[in-house]
């Protein structure tokens, strides 16, 4: 089991002392104790980025599914009774939606929930255990602007994908330890620049070519430094929920991140919009996260022009055949 706090009960005086000096408005101060840290999913977007950010400041350890086969239970269990990690992160994920992907959509039910499951079971060896959720747990046929935490549950997803993360946070809600972040959408340096559309339309500007999106769709973008600020305050604090929206509470239709990224550029670039079927939203509410976290996100344009001087400097590693769309 993992170890309590054994030390002595405070007296009385210094019990009402320390309650009078605490100010309840004051977001709470992470603890500074280094802890001993494996991410999962090392080789993805969410995971290289967590490394980075995290690295300098506890004893970290990632592992890609190579090192680590998460659906393979004892060998789950006996790494986690032998090191003893502090925290886990939980990064993995069995995603088919890719259309290069060569994963099997039939699968990742299945897939998602044994490594979620192989990790959970063994909760009494980990202090805490932090994953990713997803908006999809929502529903994606139910979507409404600015979804809360509160929604959860009033629809049950009909897709793979969703419906393992709505049995994730099930699970979660009624567990002692484990914690959904729930993401909706994320971007990044280290970001699938043939797809994702935020490093896609950097790299095509980058490359001078048209900007290009399928749907003039309207997201609540995430920049990545947010998230891992977002997981630091989770590993040093009590927090008080079991899940959180991470996300800004701003959302931004395609058009108009191109638009930004087109005066980034100072160029003039052709905007296309492939499909006019009308938008959708996809967003969150970040009160709960905010309120309890005091954290503040990045600016949407100065996020932007980090992805694309990130871009610029990489250029050479950019092939526009690679380019999905």
């Amino acid at each position: 089991m993992y170890k309590k706090n054994t030390s002595p009960r405070l007296e009385p005086n210094n019990r009402l002392r320390r309650r009078t000096e605490k100010n309840n408005d004051v977001p709470q101060r992470s603890k500074l104790k280094i802890k001993k840290i494996l991410i999962t999913g090392g080789d993805g977007f969410i995971a290289r980025s967590l490394k980075k950010k995290l690295g300098t400041k506890h004893n970290l350890t990632s592992r890609n599914s190579k090192q680590l086969d998460l659906l393979d239970s004892k060998k789950v269990y006996e790494l986690f009774t032998k090191e003893r990690f502090d925290i886990i992160i939980h990064g993995a994920t069995y995603d088919a939606a890719p259309e290069f992907s060569d994963k099997n959509p039939n699968l990742v039910l299945e897939k998602n929930l044994r490594m979620f499951f192989n990790i959970a079971r063994c909760s009494e060896f980990f202090e805490k255990m932090i994953y990713f959720g997803s908006g999809a747990e929502f529903s994606r046929e139910n979507w409404v602007p600015k979804m809360s935490e509160d929604y959860f549950d009033e629809h049950i997803p009909t897709d793979q994908y969703g419906y393992s993360k709505y049995l994730m946070n099930k699970h979660s809600l009624k567990s002692s330890n484990i914690y959904n972040l729930r993401l909706f959408g994320v971007f990044g340096e280290y970001d699938d620049w043939r797809y994702r559309f935020i490093s896609n339309a950097c790299c095509k500007a980058v490359l001078d070519m048209p900007i290009k999106m399928r749907f003039n769709s309207v997201f609540d973008y995430l920049y990545i430094d947010d998230l891992a600020k977002a997981v630091k305050w989770v590993v040093g604090s009590e927090v008080k929920y079991k899940n959180y929206n991470i996300c800004t509470g701003k959302s931004f239709s395609y058009l108009s991140l191109a638009e930004k990224i087109q005066e980034i550029s100072g160029k003039k670039l052709e905007i296309i919009i492939e499909n006019d079927t009308g938008e959708y939203e996809y967003s969150g509410d970040s009160s709960r996260f905010c309120s309890e976290s005091g954290i503040k996100f990045t600016n949407i344009d100065k996020s932007l022009e980090k992805i694309y001087s990130w871009c610029e400097k990489n250029k050479d590693i950019i092939n526009k055949k690679h380019f999905v769309y």
